[in-house]
């Protein structure tokens, strides 16, 4: 497929993807630029696409629901039948992808983020739903940490996720905040790739951390950093010992910039972070906060692309990547 040809911008998206055929066809060309194969065994011997329409049922109103069209193949190797969603986030999902994609255009290309509230009034589906949806696309979006290693100049700082003790109602604030600092937050870690000319865009890695002590910070940064790259931090106590690289610290108590040494790289994306959590999703709850850095980091480290481009990029890792109910909310699978 020629992706020149795609839409540019979210309206263009819109309309370009409401003919469900042309939607189905573009899933397969990015599933499959090679030819179809099948789901289960990936075999080429598969039959012609079989193209059904089933009749939509009555809702609790009363009203009918539009009728649904089933594009399914039968594999004649293993003699099973699959669909282009098989496998992928729009797996067993009722909604039409020409809901599907334009809401995965917005996750990816809106800046500052989209509640679920929001999703939900622009597709016509619920709160609850669109909520789903909005977990199962940032699953799509993961990087598995964005890069692989780091060298160079790493710029290393940590920082803390969790609502204002001014912001609290007085029995909230008595409940959750028990000290001072980071004391009842969630903890997450930034590693910043400064860029240079072997690396043109600098590009970030952030996990949540269960505390800032050394032994925690020291490892996810043996983990994204390679030996003898150039550590600058802050002065926290926890980047102590650090031998195998070249460490450089900056004491924020005195000063921010000290003879080109800071983390004001990552203070900006903490800062764009923060400002989608607090103005869009408001809140976020400690067990689902990695996929919102997730989220976050993606639309950081391809800052430089197109609005298409990300679009693209991230339609093409929706496979393999399902995510159930059960497992998003640990409860058992239950209607939405």
């Amino acid at each position: 497929m020629n992706t020149d040809e795609l839409p540019k911008t979210l309206l263009q998206a819109v309309t370009h993807f409401a003919d469900e055929g042309r939607a189905h066809d573009f899933l397969v060309a990015m599933r499959w630029p090679g030819g179809v194969r099948c789901a289960h065994c990936n075999s080429e011997n598969i039959g012609k696409l079989s193209v059904s329409v089933v009749k939509g049922k009555t809702d609790k109103d009363g009203k009918p629901k539009p009728d649904k069209v089933r594009r399914v193949w039968n594999c004649k190797e293993c003699k099973q039948q699959f669909t282009a969603k098989i496998g992928t986030i729009f797996a067993e999902s009722a909604l039409p992808l020409s809901k599907w994609l334009p809401a995965l255009w917005l996750v990816v290309n809106a800046k500052n983020g989209v509640s679920s509230c929001e999703l939900g009034r622009a597709l016509g589906v619920t709160q609850k739903t669109a909520w789903f949806m909005g977990h199962r696309i940032r699953t799509s979006i993961q990087r598995g940490g964005g890069i692989v290693r780091m060298d160079g100049v790493v710029e290393v700082d940590e920082s803390f996720i969790g609502g204002l003790a001014r912001n609290m109602h007085a029995d909230k604030r008595a409940q959750k905040i028990k000290g001072t600092g980071g004391k009842g937050k969630t903890a997450v870690m930034g590693l910043l790739q400064r860029h240079s000319e072997k690396n043109p865009v600098s590009r970030v890695v952030t996990n949540v951390i269960p505390n800032t002590r050394h032994e925690v910070l020291s490892g996810e940064i043996r983990k994204y950093v390679l030996k003898g790259a150039e550590l600058q931090t802050d002065a926290h106590a926890g980047y102590l010992g650090m031998d195998d690289y070249t460490h450089k610290v900056v004491d924020h108590a005195e000063c921010y910039v000290k003879d080109g040494v800071h983390t004001n790289g990552l203070e900006n994306y903490w800062c764009l972070l923060k400002r989608t959590i607090k103005g869009t999703y408001v809140h976020c709850a400690p067990f689902h906060l990695f996929r919102y850095l997730d989220e976050q980091t993606y639309r950081f480290n391809e800052r430089k692309g197109d609005d298409r481009a990300r679009f693209v990029d991230a339609v093409q890792t929706t496979k393999n990547r399902r995510l159930t109910w059960k497992k998003l909310t640990g409860k058992s699978d239950q209607k939405r």
